[in-house]
């Protein structure tokens, strides 16, 4: 999918008007998005054509939020924040797939399949940080990542419904990641 920088601003702006209106008509996914019907139908062409060009994107950010934030080439601590903020920076489409693949809508085999190379890539980065001892090594690298990804789209979520503020979740999500939710002793 190669998409000009036009185009991604058009998809980031459908997945907001989709998230916030999941059963919008066509034309007022348009005007939410600031574009003609005509404009949105020649983008496009139909909703199931819409919602295959937003799964694209979805997984082109994905692999641009893995990159950037070189998961296995920087120390595992500086790759960490970094995978927090390349998924922060992106939060609108976050909340599409959010939205999108909410589990009364999985097909979980196809889903596993479909996004597989996400939670492998979130999978060996945690496992490179047990075996440098940055993380702890009594839990599996397959459960830091459940975790981790569910805390980072829980607090997407949150930003969404304004119960979070998005100037600290960066530093919300590394801090209760890292340290949990006890109050740390003085001293």
């Amino acid at each position: 999918m190669s998409l000009t920088a036009h185009d991604e601003r058009l998809l980031k702006a459908l997945a907001v008007a989709i998230v916030d209106r999941p059963r919008a008509t066509l034309k007022e996914l348009a005007e939410s998005a600031g574009v003609s019907k005509a404009t949105l139908h020649r983008f496009c062409g139909t909703r199931d054509g819409l919602m295959e060009m937003l799964e694209g994107y979805g997984h082109i950010v994905i692999r641009q939020i893995l990159e950037a934030s070189q998961l296995q080439q920087v120390e595992p601590m500086e790759a960490l924040r970094g995978l927090i903020a390349e998924h922060l920076k992106n939060r609108d489409m976050l909340n599409f797939l959010l939205f999108q693949y909410r589990a009364e809508n999985l097909d979980m085999e196809a889903t596993t399949e479909r996004w597989g190379y996400y939670t492998e890539a979130v999978d060996a980065f945690f496992l490179r940080g047990q075996q440098s001892g940055v993380f702890r090594i009594d839990i599996t690298a397959a459960v830091f990542t459940e975790l981790f990804l569910s805390m980072l789209y829980g607090m997407v979520d949150a930003e969404r419904y304004g119960r979070a503020a998005s100037s600290s979740s960066a530093q919300v999500l590394e801090q209760l990641f890292l340290h949990g939710a006890l109050v740390q002793p003085k001293g």
